[in-house]
């Protein structure tokens, strides 16, 4: 199958001939994916609909190699994780694939990257290596060509100035950051910015006391004098980003799609406006597994879009007995 090809998606018509082709391509490559269908006892012959496709429990990608391929990885993804515990590993075999995803994403979001300086402030990220979000960063950063765009570490100062030379020249910014590192610049300087996005990225935990969505992005429309905070929503797992311009509200590029699940029953689904778990069903992922069930809770506002409500604790994690596979 032509593996770009999910660039081309239009139409739910399109993405859902291309999810059962997917399906089908990993089911026959995918040792691991073929092994959970089959306790499921899910054939290719049997799947009409997405909601029939058996979704991959995330955890599997710390156990397990899961890949579609038999090209040897071009680079290895790593998720973050305390020491010694056991983290998510993306065996990535084609990079052009997500590179694209990237690309085509941001620019379908938010227009062409040349248009844009690009401030990233990714302390926790850029502290360890594997990072798939400091890797697409890093070429955003390259692709934008301004020569102010760049990484900040704790350069809190050299950014605030940084910032204001950028509004009174109307350049185009995003600021990209985690969301503890956004805070803590927020609480020694106060902006009023005009021309710039705000974007978190998630990253609170271990770092500060956890805040909900509406105080956090409350302290940080304060602290930047912008009206809305965007939010990207990506993981080591997936290629493919889901971004929110605002009121935590995310949508998809038109190769990637969620669906809610049951939380007591994780093969049913959940209408529109009820909470669950969230399965991702991510079309870049071809040369490893489109289909993800997360660890993540949320709901479908309307079609299309989607809110993050927040996180199992590993005693509600249903459905997952069979990662002794």
């Amino acid at each position: 199958m032509r593996q770009n090809a999910i660039f081309d998606i239009r139409t739910e018509g399109e993405f859902l001939t291309q999810a059962l082709r997917t399906f089908s391509f990993q089911y026959y490559n995918n040792q691991v994916y073929r092994s959970f269908c089959a306790h499921l006892n899910v054939k290719p012959d049997q799947v009409k609909t997405l909601e029939q496709i058996p979704f991959l429990p995330i955890e599997f990608f710390k156990s397990k190699n899961v890949t579609s391929s038999t090209q040897p990885p071009e680079i290895v993804f790593s998720s973050s994780g305390t020491t010694g515990s056991e983290t998510s590993k993306h065996y990535v075999t084609d990079l052009e694939i997500y590179q694209q995803s990237y690309l085509n994403g941001f620019t379908g979001f938010y227009g062409d990257i040349t248009d844009y300086c690009i401030v990233a402030l990714l302390p926790s990220y850029l502290e360890r290596t594997g990072s798939s979000l400091i890797y697409m960063v890093e070429d955003l950063i390259s692709k934008s060509k301004h020569p102010k765009s760049g990484f900040f570490l704790k350069e809190y100062e050299k950014l605030s100035h940084l910032l204001q030379e950028l509004q009174h020249t109307h350049v185009k910014t995003l600021v990209i950051g985690v969301s503890f590192a956004l805070l803590e610049f927020t609480e020694q300087y106060k902006l009023s910015l005009k021309n710039t996005i705000i974007m978190e990225t998630g990253g609170m935990k271990g770092r500060r006391k956890e805040l909900i969505r509406q105080e956090l992005h409350q302290l940080l429309k304060d602290g930047f004098g912008v009206r809305e905070i965007h939010s990207e929503y990506g993981m080591t797992e997936l290629l493919s980003q889901a971004y929110s311009k605002g009121n935590g509200v995310f949508e998809c590029p038109p190769w990637m799609k969620i669906l809610i699940r049951d939380t007591e029953d994780p093969l049913t689904y959940q209408k529109e406006g009820k909470t669950g778990g969230i399965n991702v069903i991510d079309l870049a992922n071809i040369n490893s597994c489109s289909f993800i069930a997360t660890q993540d809770l949320g709901k479908v506002v309307t079609q299309g879009s989607f809110e993050i409500i927040g996180r199992f604790d590993n005693s509600d994690i249903r459905g997952c007995n069979l990662l002794v596979l």
